[in-house]
Formats: C-alpha cells, sequence, structure tokens
C-alpha cells in the first residue's frame, strides 16, 4: 500500500474526510471502483446507480468523477444537473428500480467538509454488513479513467418524489388550513422543495438562504436553535405561523412554531407519535436509538405498542421499518420516517408532517405538547460532551468494559444496556447513557429526567464515576 494512502472508512452515516486532505478525487476514484466492483458482484449492474449529490464545493466535479468510475465499469448511471436530497436520492432508487445510490454529501458537518454515502436497493442507509464488504473491495489506488456517456441519463427527481410524498402526507388537510410558512433550507440540497409543495397548495411561503453558498453563511448546515435565529425572528415578525428548516442534504429538519419557539426533535417525535397513533391509526412499532426520549416509550404503553430500542445510526432505523414493522422511526438527532415513506431519514417529510399536525390541532405546536405532557409527564433530555486526553479515553473505556454501578447519584440502577455504549435506567425512570466519540478523545453523556436539576445532577454524578471531571 502506497504511504499516502488514505484508509477510507464507513462511520454511522458514510465516509466523510476533508476535501483537498483525505476526500480528494484519488480517494473518491477508490471507493467509487470499490462500490462499482460491489453492484457487478451483487448482478446489478444493468440495474444501474443513482448519483446524487449537495451544495458543497466541487460538488458537480465530485458526482462527474463518481459517474466516470460506473460508466467505465459498465453500469448505467442516472443523475441530475443540480444538488438532491438524501431522501430524494434515496426515493430515485425505487423510481428507477435501480441497484443503489450514492449520494456525496457531508449532511450538517462544516463546509470544509464532503461525504459518501452508498444506498443499497431497498433505499436506506447500508447496514454494516453492506458497507464491510465494500470497504474490502478499496483498491489502494485507482486510476483516472474514461466514463461511457451512453450509459448516463439525466433525470428530474421531483414529479415522482412529489406524487410520493402525497401519499404520506394530508396536503389536502394543510391546503385548507391556510398554514403560512418561512423556509430555510440553510443554503443546502433542499432548496426549493419545500416551497414547490406549499406555492403548489396555493400556500404562502417566504425562503430564507435559499440560494446556493458552499460556506453556508459561514457555519455549519445543521437546523439547531443558535443557527436559526433568522427562522424564528422572522416568524415572530408575523411572516409565517410555521418555520421549517433543512440541513444541508436535506434529510433532518427544525422546526419553530407560531410562538417562536424551537421544537427539539424529541418533541417532534412525541408529537408524532400520539397523532399517527390517535389520529391516523397506524399500527406497529415505535423505534428510536438508545439516546432518544422514552416519552416514546410511555406514549406506546399506553397503546399497547412495542418500542424497538437500536443502535446510533439510522440504517439500525431502517432495518426496524423492513423488518420489525416499525411504523414511525426516530432519533434525537432529528431524522425520521414512517411506514409507507423510504426507511431513510427525511427532513422534508418531517416538515410537512408538523404543517399537518398544525393545520389538524389549529394551534401551535407547543400547546399540542402541552396536551402531551399533562397526560403524559414531560422529560428533559441532555446530552454532555466531555473531552479528555487519550489516555484518560484508553482508561474510561477500560472501565466500561466491567462497569456496572448499583446506584447513580442518588438512584438506585433498576437495569441497563449495552445496546451501543453504557445505558442504565434508574428507579425514577430516568436513565444516562455513555457514548464514546469514535474519532476523538471525547464522551458523549445522554440523561432523561423530570427535571432540569435532577438531569443535571445524573449526568455530573455518571462524569464523576467514571472519572471524567
Amino acid at each position: 500500500m502506497r504511504g499516502d494512502c488514505v484508509k477510507i472508512k464507513f462511520g454511522t452515516d458514510g465516509w466523510r474526510g476533508i476535501i483537498a486532505e483525505d476526500f480528494t478525487f484519488a480517494n473518491l476514484r477508490r471507493v467509487s471502483a470499490a462500490v462499482a466492483r460491489y453492484i457487478k458482484e451483487e448482478g446489478k449492474a444493468e440495474q444501474g446507480l443513482v448519483i446524487g449529490r449537495d451544495t458543497r464545493f466541487l460538488a458537480e466535479e465530485f458526482a462527474r468523477t463518481v459517474a466516470e468510475t460506473m460508466t467505465a465499469a459498465g453500469i448505467k448511471i442516472y443523475l441530475t444537473n443540480e444538488a438532491m436530497p438524501t431522501p430524494v436520492t434515496a426515493y430515485s432508487v425505487l423510481a428507477k428500480e435501480a441497484a443503489g445510490a450514492v449520494m456525496l454529501t457531508a449532511s450538517h458537518n462544516p463546509p470544509e467538509y464532503n461525504g459518501f454515502k452508498f444506498i443499497p436497493a431497498y433505499a436506506g442507509p447500508a447496514l454494516p454488513h453492506i458497507t464491510d464488504r465494500i470497504t474490502a473491495l478499496i483498491p489502494d489506488e485507482a486510476a483516472p479513467v474514461r466514463g461511457n456517456q451512453d450509459l448516463a441519463e439525466v433525470f428530474d427527481p421531483k414529479p415522482a418524489y412529489y406524487d410520493f410524498l402525497s401519499r404520506q402526507v394530508d396536503l389536502e388537510k394543510i391546503k385548507s388550513s391556510g398554514l403560512r410558512v418561512v423556509i430555510n433550507p440553510m443554503h443546502g440540497a433542499g432548496i426549493g422543495y419545500l416551497e414547490d409543495i406549499f406555492t403548489g397548495l396555493g400556500l404562502l411561503a417566504v425562503s430564507q438562504r435559499n440560494w446556493r453558498d458552499p460556506l453556508f453563511g459561514g457555519q455549519m448546515p445543521e437546523p439547531k436553535p443558535a443557527l436559526l435565529k433568522d427562522l424564528r425572528q422572522a416568524v415572530l415578525a408575523g411572516q409565517g405561523d410555521l418555520g421549517l428548516a433543512l440541513d444541508g442534504d436535506g434529510d433532518r429538519f427544525g422546526i419553530i412554531d407560531a410562538t417562536g419557539a424551537y421544537l427539539l426533535p424529541n418533541d417532534v417525535l412525541a408529537l408524532l407519535a400520539r397523532y399517527l397513533i390517535e389520529v391516523r391509526g397506524l399500527k406497529g412499532a415505535i423505534a428510536r436509538t438508545v439516546s432518544t426520549t422514552t416519552l416514546l416509550d410511555r406514549i406506546a404503553e399506553r397503546y399497547g405498542i412495542p418500542v424497538i430500542e437500536t443502535p446510533v445510526g439510522f440504517k439500525y432505523q431502517a432495518q426496524a421499518m423492513l423488518e420489525q414493522q416499525a411504523f414511525l422511526a426516530g432519533e434525537e438527532s432529528g431524522g425520521l420516517s414512517i411506514a409507507g415513506h423510504i426507511p431513510e431519514k427525511d427532513g422534508i417529510l418531517a416538515c410537512l408532517l408538523m404543517a399537518e399536525l398544525t393545520a389538524h390541532y389549529g394551534k401551535p405546536l407547543t400547546a399540542v405538547q402541552e396536551d402531551i405532557h399533562t397526560e403524559y409527564g414531560r422529560l428533559y433530555t441532555r446530552r454532555l460532551d466531555i473531552k479528555c486526553t487519550p489516555e484518560t479515553k484508553e482508561k474510561v473505556l477500560e472501565k466500561l468494559k466491567t462497569f456496572s454501578p448499583k446506584v447513580i447519584g442518588r438512584h438506585k440502577v433498576i437495569a441497563s444496556t449495552k445496546i451501543d455504549g453504557s445505558k442504565f435506567i434508574l428507579d425514577n425512570r430516568s436513565w444516562v447513557l455513555v457514548r464514546p466519540s469514535g474519532t476523538e478523545a471525547l464522551f458523549r453523556i445522554y440523561a432523561e429526567a423530570e427535571t432540569e436539576p435532577e438531569l443535571e445532577k445524573i449526568q455530573q454524578a455518571m462524569a464523576a464515576e467514571l472519572g471524567l471531571v
């Protein structure tokens, strides 16, 4: 192996790297060659491959490199003339009956990053056994090749995707409500999608940051409160009844209701769970990650619905949808999907569903949220990131192998799991989860409790138990 050959590794959601440092044309050719070989070994070369990209620097050139590698290998490709959100790329796999897709995106990461995701034929994130196979096929080098333009087809993904969405969302309910929205795609691949849908319904849609900017306005394209101040201000100024945001590749969402309140993804999932059960009458299971609110469990318990707890990563949520009849799959980091939709997180879908809920209840989402809290109780969830030295990280990792506390803070531990990290359930229905970073000397301590002071005490107690403070 060449000394400068970067080891390409698929993480929670694909391979990501810094442009020009490890995400280079040479390395992109290597991983593309591996995917081409994987598709051919699966006997699916004739089905073709969809290629999607976001709005990052050199996006078109990177997509062209993937296309050349695939068509040189005899694989037909489907691509667009503009950026395409991850969920749209995933749905296009089904629409084209393709062998899969490559999505070039670093999602909500800073602008200096880009990434490579492989989406298999089932239109969801690739599971580890697939990415492990692809990783094993990555060559040390892959020389530039001349592509075959006869195997390239340019298509418009929007009509088929919009038609598909119309079967997942009650657009008539939204239309009849007269709802006004402010839309902020954060300069990402979702530009124009929500705008098309709402204006197509004859509704007022005000847009922010709806032009391509590879620097994302000098910030991360992540729809969290600190980065959506302009969206909140527009809603409070009366420009809309609801603020809707998307991340860089359109698979995550940010919601601001008429009061200017930002709804955490955990809140959105609880709202949606109750709505899907009570109003739509959906049946099956609810899938959530180990770090996602157990308010979902309380709602599910009321209706005798099972809850599937998965590791972090939507690929495991997708598996629950495909194999365990989950009608709602969600994660606290801002991804969700529902039964009937693709097994991939879709921020566009999430925004439309929150518009549907607003239209249905006829009041701000926070008012609906208060109804849920009255019925099921209020829970506070937070993640605490603690940096440490590499030496301390190794010591803590070693300790976690056998760590089995009887008490955390002033609460007894009544159960524990090792699904993803170390999670401990306490006697007052609170919980705490410790997960190490895969790339940094850092630990993430998630916790949930019925009061914020109790939440902080649990996190600090756990940090102290592990020697992180």
